[in-house]
């Protein structure tokens, strides 16, 4: 008996030293939670109590030059239904209202929404998708239909919203206008315009803290911001909606007829460098033609004929032939190394001039006249080439600028064909922006101007940030070899390879070029031609430059040419540009007064007299130009929006009365 006794005071003992030793964790391990790990939980339970929610910032917009709107943001909601959340009274009362309403704003029938519906409770479907995408007025009203009126937890219906980039006149220059991709926190890539701006376009978000309450929801703490969210600048670009609504028609038709694989056009203003329209067309294998690559920026190849300006330009500036030095063009074909150059005239030209071979796109007389004088110094050459800023990028905003080549005599590739090869365009490449660049500076006096796509930064009517024209090169050459260009230049279009082209009521200037792409392989496979023709409008004052490329037209016709080809978008966009009628084999000169037009406009002007003055009709003119046209007629101006006319509060055609006030509503 004693022996059970003494073996149930050890088993106390034994319990009372566990729970001794419990007692002693618990102490240490409260100890330790509120002194030493206790900054760690009360922060855990603050976070899951207590959080900061992001406000995101209002990207900017991007507009166009003349106030339209290029790309904005605007939000879509998506509307889910958690089938198990209404009770089963509920449901059945509300299904056959609520499919009938659906029908009547998503499309598809009353049956097929109540089959889904019911289909969705029976399988306790908690996240079924009822509509995508959706405007903010479509969500309004499923938000009211029956059952989804009733909330989220009486209801079922869940909502997400989300914020997605716009383009509300279509996709012109959607690969200029570009994008920015967000995959995860830190991480995103984009293209043009919105991924070289996005800093001012982003903005920043700002935080609200909030505190968790019932039924997982969140409240404000507090009625002020933790940091309030800074909208995104706008951006205004370059882009002239009517430039580029031609030019990329211009493009679009010209591909279409030759059945191409793909091509770009670009219009610069001379003076500034921007660029007032740019449009990028490939062709899909439904043989419909989409913006698919910036290949006016990205695309490096090699230019053919179009580089025979730097050649042209080189000699003459280092005087070693002038315009009337002749050469043998020698039956049309000359070797060098074994190695044909050949002209496309069978036969060749004869004994022609420097210029005159120029105009005809001689390749065996640019060819000699490179050569010959180069040939025991390629440095020389290459070294001016290299001056003129086309073996560099242009270092463009864009992201994926085209690298250019230009080979160098240290080359260990550089061969005794490379200086030849070099003369009418083979062995170098660069993209069709660096040549139009380098166009663009003889159309510019000789200032090489870097191209712009972004002319300011604003921050609603406030201007942050205003780009002005970024010189390259302020002087190619000089002013006696600038003369001489422009004058083969022009007689290109006037009774060269482009006479097609010529109009003796409107002056271009410009170079075609017929480039062999892909022709290294043995087989020939792959084999195919760029047509290209780069230049500038009006030839004796230019105020636009232009270049325009396209890839693998269809040469069953055996019409390839830089002058069949792109020559005539060229011509298209410079005649609507100045003369804003379609285009015809002869344009009116600018100057020429029309009696139509001119009766008109005394009729008016007469009508003006009689009854005082008329409010105009400024529907469709930018916002600024508007309000200083009524502004100077006596009259106080109330605009809302940004942009272009879209409404006028007082109708055109009725007697001014002055301090009276209209209202302009803007888009």
């Amino acid at each position: 008996m004693a022996v059970d006794d003494k073996h149930i005071s050890y088993r106390i003992y034994l319990v009372a030293c566990a729970i001794f030793l419990m007692a002693i964790g618990i102490a240490v391990k409260l100890t330790n939670i509120q002194w030493v790990e206790g900054e760690y939980y009360r922060e855990l339970a603050k976070e899951r109590t207590v959080r900061n929610f992001v406000i995101p910032a209002n990207k900017g917009n991007i507009y166009s030059a003349d106030g339209s709107l290029l790309a904005t943001s605007i939000p879509k909601y998506i509307i889910r239904f958690d089938a198990l959340t209404p009770k089963k009274e509920a449901f059945e009362q509300n299904v056959n209202a609520l499919a009938d309403s659906l029908a009547t704003v998503l499309g598809k029938s009353a049956g097929f929404y109540q089959n889904e519906l019911r289909k969705a409770r029976a399988n306790n479907n908690r996240y079924y998708l009822v509509a995508r995408d959706l405007s903010y007025t479509d969500y309004m009203k499923i938000k009211s239909f029956p059952l989804f009126e009733l909330g989220a937890y009486k209801g079922g219906i869940i909502i997400e919203q989300k914020t997605v980039r716009e383009h509300p006149i279509g996709k012109i220059a959607e690969r200029t206008i570009g994008y920015e991709r967000k995959y995860q926190v830190g991480h995103s890539d984009g293209k043009g315009i919105e991924w070289a701006y996005r800093d001012y376009l982003n903005g920043k978000d700002g935080k609200i803290l909030k505190q968790k309450i019932a039924k997982g929801q969140w409240k404000p703490i507090r009625d002020l911001n933790e940091v309030d969210p800074q909208d995104g600048y706008d951006v205004i670009s370059t882009i002239d909606v009517y430039i580029q609504d031609i030019a990329h028609h211009a493009l679009l038709k010209q591909l279409e007829d030759y059945q191409a694989d793909h091509g770009c056009v670009v219009v610069m203003e001379s003076h500034t460098g921007q660029v007032k329209a740019i449009s990028n067309l490939g062709r899909a294998s439904d043989g419909t033609y989409y913006e698919t690559t910036n290949y006016a920026v990205a695309e490096s190849h090699e230019p053919g004929s179009t580089f025979k300006l730097v050649d042209l330009m080189t000699i003459l500036e280092d005087k070693v032939a002038d315009t009337s030095t002749v050469y043998d063009t020698k039956g049309g074909e000359i070797r060098y190394s074994g190695k044909a150059v050949r002209d496309s005239h069978k036969g060749g030209y004869g004994k022609i001039s420097l210029g005159r071979g120029f105009e005809l796109s001689s390749n065996t007389v640019l060819v000699q006249a490179v050569y010959d004088n180069y040939k025991n110094n390629p440095s020389k050459f290459v070294n001016r080439v290299n001056s003129y800023g086309l073996n560099k990028r242009l270092n463009m905003d864009f992201k994926g600028e085209g690298r250019p080549f230009i080979p160098q005599p240290t080359d260990k590739n550089w061969s005794n064909i490379s200086l030849p090869w070099m003369a009418f365009g083979y062995g170098v490449s660069v993209t069709p922006m660096q040549t139009l660049a380098y166009y663009n500076a003889v159309a510019n006096n000789g200032v090489m101007v870097k191209p712009q796509f972004v002319s300011e930064i604003k921050e609603w009517n406030r201007t942050i940030k205003k780009m002005e024209p970024e010189v390259i090169n302020p002087k190619i050459c000089s002013r006696e070899t600038l003369l001489k260009v422009r004058a083969v230049l022009k007689n290109v279009v006037k009774r060269g390879t482009g006479s097609k082209l010529y109009s003796k009521d409107f002056s271009m200037a410009g170079k075609t070029g017929t480039a062999q792409v892909n022709y290294g392989k043995r087989d020939g496979s792959g084999l195919y031609y760029a047509s290209s023709f780069v230049g500038y409008f009006p030839a004796d004052h230019p105020k636009y430059s232009c270049i325009v490329v396209v890839h693998k037209p269809n040469t069953s016709n055996n019409n390839y040419y830089g002058a069949d080809v792109a020559g005539p978008v060229f011509k298209r966009i410079a005649q609507k540009i100045f003369t804003e009628v379609p285009s015809t084999n002869e344009i009116k000169k600018l100057d020429r007064k029309i009696p139509k037009q001119e009766k008109n406009y005394n009729e008016y002007y007469a009508k003006l007299q009689k009854n005082q003055q008329l409010i105009p009709n400024v529907k469709g003119m930018p916002g600024m130009d508007a309000i200083a046209l009524l502004e100077n007629l006596g009259m106080k101006v109330r605009t809302s929006g940004m942009g272009k006319v879209k409404k006028q509060s007082l109708q055109a055609g009725q007697n001014i009365i002055k301090n009276t006030t209209i209202t302009l509503e803007l888009l």
